[in-house]
């Protein structure tokens, strides 16, 4: 049968060709797709939210001093997300050993986290985003 008669026989009976897909498919997918694309944009945002400002504490010499074990380091590390490859950070624990990196030492560092801003004293504890603009001069992202 001819490709122009088979249409013909479709119109007339009311039925469509099931190859093609239909209409509702598409725009579900097209919906699906966006919802998606929408979840994985705020989730970038929400990871390199503190991209900028990770930066600028950098240039400002603000330096964090802790422990890959101590569970106030890791909630520090969290707040900045992806964005705290770019904070400078001093890892103090000695892995196997319960000996602290000669830095960490001479830094004076004795309870973590500890930020150091501009080579002055050291501020311990976990300190919020706004604290931590506030004694770097490094401005909160919008």
């Amino acid at each position: 049968m001819s490709e122009e008669r088979r249409k013909k026989k479709q119109e007339r009976e009311g039925t469509r060709d099931r190859r093609a897909p239909s209409r509702k498919v598409i725009v579900y997918g097209v919906i699906v797709l966006l919802f998606a694309a929408a979840y994985s944009a705020g989730r970038y945002w929400k990871n390199h939210r503190y991209e900028a400002f990770a930066k600028c504490l950098a240039t400002h010499q603000a330096r964090m001093y802790g422990l890959y074990w101590c569970p106030h380091c890791i909630e520090q590390k969290e707040m900045f997300g992806a964005s705290f490859k770019y904070v400078p950070y001093v890892e103090c624990a000695v892995k196997g050993s319960r000996e602290m990196t000669p830095e960490c030492k001479a830094a004076g560092t004795k309870n973590f986290p500890s930020w150091q801003f501009n080579g002055g004293a050291l501020h311990e504890g976990v300190l919020s985003i706004e604290d931590l603009s506030a004694r770097s001069a490094c401005p909160l992202p919008q």
